[in-house]
């Protein structure tokens, strides 16, 4: 998982401005990517079976300096410059005793590459040792080298991660209400954090995983659409809503087989889906929120009563499939 952060120290406590009274703070980034890395360590490992890349999977979260500007980062004592964000509860990575703040120097005996000093923000640090760990076996043992603590000795910690979909997740700062995926990287906007709990987010993060699993980025390019003020019209129009329903309904199998009741995406559309698609406003790439609601409940009615968890639909066999 990853961020584009600005204006917020690495590693440091977040202080909320004090708010006006009956306004509600926001979430700091660090509740924000919390709350995304358990949504997204649910979806990942339950449906690993579904997706043809997958990667080991441990509930740890990184992060870099260069992922912050010059003068917030220069203001922190960091026992790495890439280092552990965040650790989920009863996870691989808490069980092997990673912990946050802990310094990652190398995977599996590999240094994690150093920042380039570019003066620029950028994820490339984080992406670098994340990918580090995405090329190994996925339910082989896991051995990190960590420094805890400035000046620490390294020390190395053998984590038993689980397969998961090769997919990372990251949160946009700012007022980006909505989320999008290009295959690998699934990006939800923060303010969807000030508005929704974490079941309603769990709907818009599955249909972009649904997207990845799908193989949606690769099948419209292939295909030739045209993204930009064209999208919309004619055949990118179509077929940009074709993929967009498929997700949906993709989505739904993917949050039954992580434990939800997937008719949350029924209601999530059916009741809150104004609030994103933009009403009468919306974009014509997507179809309205009722009729994702009307096909979302149709889908879910093929499937069996006593489907196994997880559940294969039979959707996933259009992933090969070219878009026309």
């Amino acid at each position: 998982m990853t961020m584009w952060r600005i204006g917020l120290a690495l590693m440091l406590a977040v202080v909320p401005v004090v708010p006006a009274p009956a306004v509600a703070a926001a979430p700091s980034l660090l509740e924000v990517d919390r709350r995304l890395a358990g949504i997204a360590w649910r979806l990942t490992t339950a449906n690993a079976a579904l997706c043809r890349d997958t990667q080991p999977v441990t509930g740890a979260t990184l992060h870099a300096i260069d992922q912050y500007p010059a003068e917030v980062a220069a203001g922190g004592q960091y026992a790495a410059p890439v280092m552990v964000e965040l650790v989920l509860p009863d996870t691989p990575a808490a069980r092997a005793g990673l912990a946050e703040n802990d310094g990652l120097l190398a995977v599996a005996g590999t240094p994690v590459p150093a920042p380039e000093a570019t003066g620029t923000v950028t994820s490339a640090t984080r992406n670098a040792a994340q990918a580090l760990i995405a090329v190994r076996p996925v339910a082989a043992p896991l051995p990190l080298t960590i420094r805890r603590g400035v000046g620490a000795a390294a020390r190395t910690i053998t984590v038993a991660p689980v397969p998961g979909c090769r997919v990372e997740f990251e949160v946009l700062a700012g007022n980006k209400l909505g989320a999008s995926s290009d295959g690998q990287v699934v990006q939800v906007g923060g303010r969807l954090f000030e508005l929704f709990d974490d079941d309603q987010i769990a709907v818009v993060v599955a249909h972009e995983l649904g997207h990845a699993v799908l193989r949606h980025r690769a099948r419209l390019e292939a295909a030739g659409v045209r993204w930009g003020v064209l999208s919309e019209f004619g055949r990118n129009g179509r077929l940009f809503r074709e993929t967009e329903t498929e997700a949906d309904l993709m989505g739904a199998y993917l949050l039954r087989n992580a434990g939800w009741d997937p008719r949350i995406a029924v209601t999530f559309w059916r009741e809150q889906g104004g609030k994103i698609d933009g009403g009468l406003f919306r974009s014509r790439t997507h179809p309205s929120s009722a009729a994702r609601a009307a096909a979302i409940e149709r889908e879910l009615a093929t499937m069996p009563a006593d489907a196994p968890t997880p559940y294969v639909p039979p959707l996933l066999e259009r992933r090969d499939a070219p878009l026309r």
